[in-house]
């Protein structure tokens, strides 16, 4: 699960947002000659490899978790209030929702990353979880995954600490199905969100952040074939308010 990136996982404890870990850079291929053509090659290639996405923006690996924590880190007193003024309340639906697909039971084992509440509380990274396998019987993560560099690695993950029959239930922004929606969305997503975020919170930037990333986030469909990629069955989603937010459910069995 090495990997040549700076990740982490983020957890809400109190009134700050606390950095779990970061990751280390591993040297990619270089080639004996740098001019030769193979060695352009080669070197264009591990640059495209080592880049990813903040939201609209092109970042190196090893910057974005550094970057993810400063948008967390900066809105995290006003988190809860932005949340509620931006969904005008609808994301504490949403979530019920999750809860409901889920139907807990007294005794199950349950792992929610990238959390803002809990009881039992352990800071690690995402992509390299500090659990045994086959540890517990659902893995939940709501609105976290797409701050994660490589979500791939984070799915595997997920698969890895899961036991046989355990659940993966993943609640996060997605496509919008409906075209008049869609454009209504835009408009109030990057001409409302981010003065929102000035007014209430005073950071435009972050809440910029929030809506490009959700731009990047993959579509329902290529979502799905991610969580089967990393060893899922029985992989379904449910869209919630047009698309806006969709819950992906998977298992590994």
């Amino acid at each position: 699960m090495a990997a040549p990136s700076t990740r982490a996982l983020w957890g809400y404890c109190g009134r700050g947002w606390s950095r779990a870990m970061r990751g280390c850079r591993l040297p990619g291929l270089r080639s004996s000659w740098p001019g030769s053509p193979l060695g352009a090659r080669l070197l264009s290639q591990e640059k495209r490899a080592s880049e990813t996405h903040f939201g609209f923006e092109t970042v190196s690996e090893e910057e974005k978790g550094d970057k993810v924590y400063q948008v967390f880190e900066s809105v995290a007193k006003k988190y809860d209030v932005m949340n509620d003024m931006m969904s005008l309340g609808i994301h504490r639906v949403w979530k019920d929702v999750l809860l409901w697909r889920m139907h807990p039971f007294p005794g199950t084992q349950l792992l929610d990353v990238a959390g803002g509440t809990g009881l039992a509380w352990v800071l690690g990274d995402a992509e390299e979880l500090p659990f045994d396998e086959d540890k517990f019987d659902v893995y939940t993560i709501a609105f976290g995954i797409r701050n994660v560099t490589h979500m791939d690695r984070a799915l595997q993950e997920a698969h890895r600490v899961l036991k046989p029959g355990g659940r993966f239930l993943c609640l996060e922004f997605s496509q919008v199905d409906n075209p008049l929606v869609s454009k209504l969305y835009d408009l109030y997503s990057f001409q409302v969100i981010p003065v929102l975020g000035e007014v209430i919170a005073g950071n435009w930037k972050s809440y910029q952040y929030l809506v490009e990333s959700i731009r990047k986030f993959p579509a329902q469909e290529e979502f799905k074939e991610m969580i089967e990629d990393a060893g899922f069955q029985k992989v379904t989603y449910e869209s919630l308010s047009s698309g806006i937010v969709a819950i992906h459910s998977g298992f590994k069995l």
